[in-house]
């Protein structure tokens, strides 16, 4: 028998916007099943726009670089909606995404390093910020995956992927960029204790 904390389940920012969004991404994923596209390509195709926007950052356009981050981070999405939608689901389809994921974050932290070197404040702080925060979002995900392959449930935390893409989209694009690294850096930590914390109950 399954422990509650494995069968509740949780209401997330995240999985909100997944809901309500699905009716917006879903035509988009039709039009990648209608080209012939696969999960796994729009998976990559979505990697190459993270690599554009930790490029546009890098080069010292954090505006252009949040623009893009906005309008084809969803394609985040729209591989698994379509995988889900089309019968296309595979275990490797899983693994590719989760691992593409953690490249397209390193792009864009490595942007951010790029950015701070030149348009940052100087010293220490920026780059440390960085690594705390990239470092951070690291742990975030390597605690679910983590925990899944145990077989616990850890979908918990103040900051998901989509919550730290989306306040560092907005932080871009208005050049709130040290704020956003300050929040990046502190919450995505607190979130990976959330987890470990909701793991220890769950093994109790």
């Amino acid at each position: 028998m399954q422990s509650n904390h494995q069968t509740q389940k949780r209401w997330s920012f995240s999985t909100w916007c997944r809901g309500w969004s699905k009716p917006l991404l879903l035509p988009i994923a039709k039009l990648f099943a209608k080209l012939n596209i696969s999960p796994n390509g729009v998976t990559l195709i979505g990697l190459l726009f993270y690599g554009l926007s930790g490029l546009l950052l890098a080069l010292g356009l954090p505006m252009w670089s949040g623009i893009v981050l906005a309008v084809f981070g969803p394609l985040d999405a729209v591989d698994g909606l379509l995988a889900r939608e089309y019968g296309h689901q595979s275990k490797f389809g899983a693994f590719l995404d989760s691992t593409i994921d953690r490249y397209a974050e390193f792009f864009l932290f490595i942007g951010l390093l790029f950015y701070l070197h030149s348009h940052g404040p100087k010293g220490i702080i920026g780059p440390l910020l960085v690594l705390t925060a990239m470092t951070g979002s690291l742990l975030v995900s390597y605690t679910r995956a983590r925990a899944e392959a145990l077989g616990f449930s850890c979908t918990v935390g103040i900051l998901t992927r989509f919550e730290r893409l989306l306040i560092l989209a907005i932080g871009l694009i208005f050049n709130f960029i040290m704020p956003v690294l300050v929040i990046l850096a502190f919450f995505t930590h607190i979130t990976a204790i959330q987890r470990i914390w909701h793991v220890y109950k769950q093994a109790n």
